[in-house]
């Protein structure tokens, strides 16, 4: 028998991404991360990117916007279509400042862009935030893939970083800032019979 965090995952993993309002491209993992919000741009899947994030941490692959945001014009995506939600120093404050935002343009879609390893987390930390202001926000999850396990970045290997994300999942999870493994089952089932 799967246990609800087994089954958790393999829904995080393997979401049905459709048509939203904005792309939620977290700031950290150094420039890997902005290429699958640029991909999920050109396909159309949603007309606005948010970067989200305000610390610059080289030594933990945190790099600022004003270095990434070259990055995706010269990828062709147009200066007004990007947000730069700059006030958050960590994931659950990216998820209170993203909902926040979405609120007050009226997003009802987005579609959430970590690493891998950090996709998890991210996506229950978001997820806690969306239930507790019991807002009707569809949450897409759209990890970036084909990143290796073993190498060295300079902030970590993500083999080792996977493994401490989830120790954050039970540490965060105790401090009631994550939602649990059943309600993000039951949200994937809600979200998907929509």
């Amino acid at each position: 028998m799967m246990t609800e965090r087994e089954k958790a995952i393999a829904f995080i993993d393997n979401d049905i991404i459709k048509p939203s309002d904005a792309i939620i491209l977290l700031e950290g993992d150094g420039l890997n991360r902005y290429p699958k919000a640029v991909e999920l741009y050109n396909s159309n899947i949603a007309s606005n990117i948010v970067f989200s994030g305000g610390i610059t941490d080289y030594t933990y692959g945190s790099f600022p916007f004003s270095e990434v945001l070259p990055y995706m014009l010269e990828a062709g995506v147009p200066a007004q279509v990007i947000f730069h939600e700059d006030k958050s120093l960590n994931t659950r404050e990216q998820a209170i400042e993203v909902i926040k935002l979405s609120v007050e343009k009226n997003w009802k879609r987005l579609v959430l862009v970590a690493s891998h390893e950090h996709q998890y987390r991210a996506y229950l930390t978001f997820l806690k935030v969306i239930l507790d202001i019991g807002n009707d926000i569809i949450l897409y999850n759209a990890p970036v893939r084909n990143l290796g396990w073993f190498k060295d970045l300079g902030w970590g290997i993500r083999c080792e970083r996977l493994e401490q994300e989830f120790i954050r999942i039970e540490k965060y999870s105790q401090l009631g800032h994550l939602a649990t493994y059943k309600e993000a089952i039951e949200y994937q089932q809600w979200k998907e019979l929509q």
